[in-house]
């Protein structure tokens, strides 16, 4: 899919300044653009605020009265004189509970006069100023919205919908007095963005192929609430998570009246199996990638244990099948916005992609180099696409001996059996590589004589038995040598005192609004051992996530599973070891209670790799 280029971005200069959207008696302002980039020529102070209250088709609390949906709006005040804007949408249920940002910012109305003051996050304070509209929408169910949190079924997912719906004047709107209010000052493009949930939220409407979305971008985002909450038929977030989620972010005073919904959520989420149901489908953006029209600029953490990397990855994967336009960074903290790990270098990107996608101006950003890959703290380089080009699977075996090899096992090479340990944690797991354990099989290489490049998803692949019915296996990637790396300790951040600013500041309602920030530092340190990647699968699922079958003692199984996808170099001199484990409480899930004996069979047993160069680069990294 392609943008339409207006006439005049195809005579862009690089250092060329012009103004857009003015007529020839200059009645109509207009955006200016120098370098390739919009320009802060607009006021911030004099900006328009105002709240509308987009009516929905949806009465999720089910009182008989379609929800509606309260959006704040900052636009410039030359949009009242013929300019034309895109709107960037923050979407989210967070503005009156947990906040927004690594400062947890609030909506706030200081003066009760129904507009806000307090605007969360950078985007109004610098987007406004260069000519764009910045809505921040509550989401259903939240702070000035009506209805109840459903958790991303149908009116979660499709509120930002119906907002665009609106923009593009295929919805309804007022006022707080109750007038009806149009959009005539949009240009018809609108963006999402946002972390975490506000991020999922952009995934859900694209999957809409909604007219009028021109781009999302999804921080830290979720790709199937299902592969959230649970990981291939294990349950990590069990006890009601759904119903404890929507009760946080339901404002109090409409907890009670939202309790029945939080009811059906617990009743109908499965947690007594983790299988894959028919209530996880809409909460699937995957199964409907191919409705995805707006291009997608990805933003993840390697090592996020919240929204974990398996979320970027299927969703990139869908993506690229289709041929949707599309850009990734890829960092080595935890649940972390860019805004806060690469400050500098994200607001110059997200300007130029948001000028691309929704003024239309050729800044050559689409001519990049489509991947950003945190190498080492704050060490970046780009790739051409990911997984990285020249990644190919590669067949390491498992053997007997505790080592990993390119050959295959013999037929006649002895078993090995382990016992399940369902209070095992994740240091014993990997700890002691060397030294034969009871809960645990460890496989670990020679020193690498090279570096060793993965870039993909891995995948495990285990043949064994099992003295019960049930039983889970897991497996951990671990990269032996000493090394400064990212701590996992706070997401690997840790927030500073000084602050920097990012945009226009203004005062109204005797509020300083202003986009002001402290900065975050990466947490570092020189480790012995690092975690990579790692997996698990629930036995009674091996062959199918939606039904469960039970195993038959002593026979023998195929076990094939996924890792979290990945992008790492092994240095060389470390070793590279692969422990398989049964229950994994480390990664979130919920233990089997069987205490199994595991036994593994070397015949069909081993990890496949996605080495970058192939056979021959593991070859030369020292692996036989």
């Amino acid at each position: 899919m392609k943008i339409r280029k207006v006439a005049w971005a195809t005579a862009l200069a690089v250092a060329a300044t012009i103004t857009i959207g003015g007529n020839a008696n200059a009645e109509t302002p207009g955006i200016v653009v120098k370098n390739g980039v919009t320009q802060p020529v607009f006021g911030y102070g004099d900006a328009i605020r105002e709240r509308v209250f987009v009516d929905s088709p949806y009465d999720s609390d089910v009182d008989g009265r379609p929800d509606v949906i309260a959006v704040d709006i900052m636009r410039p005040a030359a949009s009242d004189r013929g300019l034309k804007v895109p709107v960037i949408m923050d979407p989210s249920p967070y503005y009156s509970t947990l906040g927004r940002g690594n400062e947890s910012e609030l909506k706030t109305d200081t003066d009760g006069d129904g507009l806000l003051d307090r605007w969360p996050l950078f985007y109004d304070n610098y987007f406004v100023p260069r000519g764009y509209a910045v809505l921040l929408m509550d989401m259903i169910g939240t702070s000035n919205s009506t209805g109840c949190p459903t958790i991303h079924e149908e009116s979660d997912n499709l509120s930002p919908k119906v907002v665009i719906d609106w923009l593009r004047g295929r919805a309804t709107a007022h006022n707080a007095a109750g007038a009806r209010v149009v959009a005539d000052w949009h240009n018809g493009r609108t963006g999402l963005i946002g972390k975490s949930y506000d991020g999922t939220l952009a995934n859900g409407t694209a999957v809409s192929g909604v007219d009028g979305l021109s781009t999302i971008v999804p921080i830290t985002a979720i790709s199937s609430y299902y592969d959230y909450t649970r990981s291939n038929g294990i349950v990590q977030r069990g006890n009601n998570y759904l119903a404890s989620l929507a009760n946080t972010i339901t404002n109090p005073d409409r907890r009670d009246h939202c309790a029945p919904v939080r009811d059906r959520l617990s009743a109908d989420d499965g947690d007594e199996s983790g299988d894959y149901t028919n209530f996880w489908h809409v909460r699937d953006y995957n199964r409907d990638v191919r409705r995805v029209k707006a291009s997608v600029f990805i933003v993840h953490g390697l090592n996020d244990e919240n929204v974990r990397p398996d979320h970027f990855s299927k969703w990139w994967y869908g993506l690229a099948e289709h041929n949707v336009p599309r850009k990734l960074w890829l960092a080595q903290t935890g649940h972390v916005d860019p805004f806060d790990f690469r400050r500098g270098a994200w607001v110059e990107e997200i300007h130029k992609w948001f000028d691309y996608w929704l003024h239309g101006i050729d800044n050559g950003i689409m001519r990049e180099p489509i991947v950003d890959i945190e190498r080492a703290p704050d060490v970046w380089e780009t790739a051409s696409d990911w997984p990285v080009r020249g990644s190919r699977p590669v067949d390491v075996w498992l053997a007997p001996s505790g080592t990993l090899s390119l050959r295959p096992n013999r037929p006649s090479a002895p078993v090995l059996s382990f016992q399940d340990d369902p209070l095992q944690r994740e240091s014993t797991m990997i700890g002691n590589e060397n030294t034969i354990q009871p809960n645990r099989l460890a496989y670990v290489s020679a020193p690498l004589t090279a570096p060793l490049h993965i870039s993909g998803t891995p995948k495990i692949n285990l043949h064994g038995s099992v003295n019960a019915t049930d039983t889970n296996f897991g497996a951990i990637l671990v990269d032996y040598g000493r090394a400064e790396r990212i701590e996992r300790t706070g997401d690997g951040v840790v927030t500073g005192t000084n602050e920097n600013c990012w945009g226009e500041k203004a005062a109204w309602g005797g509020y300083a609004e202003d986009a002001c920030y402290r900065e975050v530092f990466k947490r570092v340190a020189v480790t012995d051992r690092e975690v990579v990647t790692k997996g698990i699968v629930d036995a009674l699922n091996i062959n199918d996530y939606s039904r469960p079958t039970p195993l038959v003692p002593g026979r023998q199984y195929q076990v094939g599973f996924p890792l979290l996808p990945e992008d790492y170099v092994f240095p060389a001199g470390h070793r590279i070891g692969v422990i398989i484990v049964g229950s994994y409480r480390d990664y979130g899930s919920q233990a089997d209670q069987n205490r199994a004996t595991i036994t593994i069979s070397p015949r069909r047993s081993l990890v496949e790799l996605p080495i970058v160069g192939g056979h021959a680069a593991a070859v030369r990294a020292g692996l036989k």
